[in-house]
């Protein structure tokens, strides 16, 4: 029998004013209807018998005494793994507004407590780096009131599409088409892209639900967005349907998926739009990829041929591959033949110091489409916390490193650079991407800007939910649960997904107005940029403005 005084006197013990967040219950307004105990996703809050002491006062005999009474009531559970997550959940179901996490102002000692059974801590969610980022600060300029006269954002008519493929000079264009020699393919698409986030990593509501926004945005309102799926493939009847055609297909370390995607080649009805091979990943570079056993049910075991239930690690690297040139001659070449050279192919790198001997590669590799860079700031799956928050590199100035090695070369125009991590963080998602295309992007890649403004994510850079790994996502974004990802609307998601691309084009035409430009995209225009902090402004190669 273990002794009351045992229980709360060991090491690990915390109580409520120890956890990051705090649960204020308003017994007075309680019906103790259970709503809130039964949809708390990380069982934070539970109820249980209370023994309460009243005191009783009798005047007339000059005597004191006590009552009790005994009533159910709710308790905010402290132990680590059931800790509060503030997610909110409770007090969106509570009818009465009796319940509500508060954040908890106080040093909340948890961090301490976080590492169980031996295993550093794992969690969903972007690394916890509060305030401004560099490309917050990035402000846009007019270069000349006088040569360079401003547009009509609201009447004029603007190109904000970008290029997706090889572009080859003009001169080397019109020679093959004469000869009839081999071209390149590219795509017209728009510049933010729906980043790689995986089917199995999304509930299956999500992922359809940006299906359907991603296929109305290009045949209704005519804005040619594009998603891609991250590792594990898709759902097979996505590869043999039109659709297929706004999906760019992601081929990682781990291969899963790509059996189905091989078998289904000959039935495809048209091709994807571009192939994506990664080998890193901006937040945690070295860490592959990790879809945790707690999403890996029926359904995405089957996809990616694998028992159900087990934790599905990536390899840090394609384990037949043992040097940038050996990838960009095997695995580009070989994907190009697959699909009969028809199909963009690009790799997806972690931001690095080596990120511009990637691109030389690159350069000299005639079937090389693009090349994606991937920051420090981003990363939606699981990871421990010393990686996403202390490993990686930051995007800005790697991508910038690249295009004026690409501009040395005069070459800026043929290897398109799309941009990732980081972008729209704050929620300024068109100034950041903008920011990122005038530093020498063509397109940017955005992923949890999407689940927050699309879905209704709840996480944020304080530590708030954040268990996009372990499949209780309360929202139902990136759970496997049934009973839980029934919680999110397809639809409301498709149209989300809508107002959020008619959105970021609206205000693209208000950043690119006042610089004069309407035709094309204003890829490397950094003498429009200005940032209020000398070194950035020396080490990104744009105006100091204060």
């Amino acid at each position: 029998m273990v002794s009351v005084r045992s229980v709360y006197t060991q090491p690990s013990s915390l109580t409520a004013n120890d956890l990051p967040w705090i649960i204020k219950h308003r017994e007075d307004r309680c019906t103790l209807c259970g709503k809130c105990t039964a949809v708390c996703p990380k069982q934070a809050i539970y109820l249980t018998y209370r023994r309460q002491r009243v005191p009783k006062l009798d005047i007339l005999k000059k005597k004191r005494g006590n009552d009790y009474r005994h009533f159910v009531g709710i308790r905010q559970n402290t132990e680590v793994d059931k800790m509060c997550i503030g997610c909110g959940m409770c007090s969106s179901v509570c009818p009465n507004e009796a319940i509500a996490p508060v954040p908890n102002p106080n040093e909340h000692r948890s961090r301490f407590h976080m590492d169980q059974k031996g295993d550093s801590w794992k969690r969903g969610g972007r690394r916890n780096a509060p305030g401004k980022t560099i490309l917050d600060r990035i402000s846009f300029g007019r270069i000349s009131m006088l040569t360079d006269p401003a547009l009509d954002a609201g009447r004029h008519e603007f190109s904000t599409n970008t290029i997706l493929g090889r572009v080859l000079p003009p001169e080397e264009f019109l020679r093959r088409k004469a000869s009839g020699e081999w071209i390149p393919p590219t795509r017209e698409i728009f510049p933010f892209v729906i980043g790689s986030m995986s089917f199995g990593a999304l509930s299956p509501n999500m992922w359809l639900g940006l299906l359907q926004g991603v296929a109305y945005c290009n045949e209704v309102l005519g804005i040619p967005v594009v998603m891609a799926t991250g590792e594990g493939g898709c759902p097979p009847w996505v590869l043999k349907s039109p659709f297929l055609k706004y999906i760019i297909l992601q081929i990682a370390s781990g291969y899963f998926g790509w059996d189905e995607i091989i078998r289904a080649i000959p039935d495809m009805q048209c091709d994807p739009a571009a192939i994506e091979i990664k080998y890193g990943q901006g937040a945690k570079p070295g860490d592959g990829g990790l879809l945790m056993w707690f999403k890996v049910s029926k359904l995405i075991a089957r996809l990616r041929g694998v028992p159900e239930g087990v934790d599905l690690p990536s390899p840090p690297v394609h384990q037949t591959l043992y040097s940038i040139e050996e990838s960009v001659m095997k695995m580009i070449q070989t994907l190009s033949m697959a699909f009969n050279f028809r199909v963009p192919v690009y790799p997806k790198i972690s931001g690095s110091t080596s990120a511009k001997s990637v691109l030389n590669n690159l350069v000299r590799n005639p079937y090389a489409g693009a090349l994606l860079i991937d920051g420090i700031d981003g990363g939606t799956g699981a990871a421990y916390n010393v990686s996403m928050d202390a490993t990686g590199y930051p995007i800005a100035s790697n991508l910038r490193e690249c295009y004026q090695e690409l501009v040395a070369q005069g070459r800026q125009n043929e290897i398109p650079l799309f941009a990732a991590g980081g972008v729209g963080k704050n929620g300024n998602v068109t100034q950041n991407g903008m920011a990122l295309i005038m530093l020498g992007a063509s397109g940017v890649h955005i992923g949890k800007y999407i689940m927050q403004a699309c879905a209704g994510c709840l996480g944020n850079e304080m530590g708030r939910c954040n268990v996009c790994n372990v499949g209780i996502c309360p929202k139902g974004i990136t759970s496997q649960n049934e009973k839980l990802f029934r919680r999110l609307d397809p639809d409301d998601v498709a149209q989300r997904v809508a107002d959020t691309f008619s959105s970021i084009k609206t205000e693209m035409k208000k950043i690119m107005a006042p610089l004069g430009r309407s035709q094309s995209l204003p890829i490397g225009m950094s003498d429009a940029l200005g940032i209020d902090d000398a070194d950035a402004a020396k080490r990104l190669g744009i105006k100091y403005a204060c």
